[in-house]
Formats: C-alpha cells, sequence, structure tokens
C-alpha cells in the first residue's frame, strides 16, 4: 500500500545551487509524495498519473532549471531565448516527427540532443536513460544551464526520460519521481515507458541493497546511488 509522507531534505543530488536556486530546491523538495517500499504495479502507477493532474501547458519547470514541454515550445526560438533555455533534449527526434536539431537552433546558443524515440508501449526507450540522465546532469552543472526535455506533447516520451533522470541522478524512487513531476506538469508515459521505468526502479532498487550488503555500520554517502559520470 502506498504512504504518503512529505520530504524533509532536499532530493538535489550533485545539482550547484546557491542564494534563490537553493531556495527553489528546498521548494521543489518539499512537495508531498507518495512512498512504498515496492516498486508499484502497472496499475497504481496509473492510478498515481491520474490522481490531481494539473493542466499541461506548452512548457512547465517541473525540477530547478529542468523544463518539460511540447512541439510549440521546441520551435519558438524566441520564447526558449527568453527562459534562457541552454540545452535541448528533443524526445521526437527525426526526419518525420519534430525535426529540429543543431541547424535550426544554430541562431540560439544551445546545446541539441536528439533522441529518435516513438510513442510506442514496444519501443525500447531504456537505451537511453542513463545517456540522456548524464547529459541533463552535466547540462544542469554547467553555468547557467537551463534545460528544455520536449516531444510532441510534452507528456509521455519526454516525461519518460525526466523520471529516469529524476531516478539515476537524484536518488528518487519511481513513485517520489512521478510525483515531483507530476504536482507541476500533468504527465502520462505510456503503459510500456511505465513498464520499462518499474525495471529501472526495480535495477535501482538491487544496486542499492548490493550496495548495503558489506558487514559493519553503513552510512548515507555509502549507499546513495550516483548518476554515472
Amino acid at each position: 500500500m502506498l504512504h504518503a509522507k512529505s520530504l524533509s531534505e532536499p532530493h538535489h543530488g550533485t545539482t550547484r545551487a546557491t542564494g534563490l536556486s537553493w531556495i527553489k530546491l528546498q521548494q521543489y523538495s518539499q512537495i508531498p509524495v507518495m512512498s512504498s517500499d515496492e516498486t508499484p504495479s502497472l496499475e497504481e502507477l496509473r492510478c498515481l498519473l491520474w490522481t490531481r493532474a494539473r493542466p499541461t501547458g506548452h512548457v512547465d519547470e517541473v525540477w530547478p532549471n529542468l523544463y518539460m514541454g511540447d512541439l510549440y515550445i521546441a520551435r519558438d526560438k524566441a520564447q526558449l531565448s527568453q527562459m534562457g533555455i541552454s540545452h535541448i533534449v528533443n524526445a521526437a527526434a527525426g526526419r518525420f516527427r519534430i525535426d529540429t536539431g543543431p541547424k535550426f537552433y544554430k541562431d540560439l546558443p544551445v546545446d541539441y540532443y536528439g533522441v529518435e524515440a516513438e510513442d510506442n508501449p514496444n519501443f525500447d526507450l531504456s537505451i537511453y536513460f542513463y545517456p540522456v540522465a548524464r547529459y541533463i546532469r552535466a547540462a544542469l552543472n554547467s553555468p547557467r544551464g537551463k534545460v528544455l526535455v520536449h516531444c510532441a506533447m510534452g507528456i509521455s516520451r519526454s516525461a519518460t526520460l525526466v523520471l529516469a533522470f529524476l531516478m539515476i541522478c537524484e536518488n528518487m524512487s519511481l513513485t517520489n519521481a512521478i510525483q515531483a513531476v507530476h504536482s507541476h506538469r500533468g504527465i502520462c508515459p505510456n503503459s510500456g515507458f511505465l513498464e520499462q521505468l518499474r525495471e529501472l526502479d526495480l535495477q535501482l532498487g538491487r544496486d542499492k541493497h548490493r550496495e548495503a550488503e558489506p558487514s559493519g555500520p553503513v552510512s548515507c554517502r555509502q549507499t546513495q546511488r550516483h548518476c554515472p559520470s
């Protein structure tokens, strides 16, 4: 059974933060979250996603300096410039999808990362979880780093990659990651992507368990999951 709790400490991983940025991290980390000792079932995840769904705009900040959006914000270079976006992850890249790319953004000071993913339950998006997580972490750690992760509607492919980032790099469970993002933007990863995130959650849980196996006291620092470099 899932139980509600509020995080007492910020889940900020290695993100640099000072001043107002630190205050923002504290605010994001105080979001009430659902916690479970076990990875939720697919049905439980669907219930979590459908509970108190927020309206979804063209773009929303879902974590400090990390934005999720749709194809409209991805093509609005004036708005991207105004927002100060420095890095863009296109989770719907490709000629017959959202065909932007480095040439499209050549007049903006942004770095581009394209993922040619299909919003299809049978598509294996998990192969991009760690590469994209590393990219987002490096981008957020860069000076004035602001990242936009987008797909066509900004609710499935992009959401899945952002959730994976929070799990891998911010030491969150899948349930906590969904709750954190869901409090700022309505999301709806397809069933196949949810299963892939469940497998990631199980794997990270196994890794954490193995790290805690050595005899003797084990510190939190020793057992904390880290974003791979």
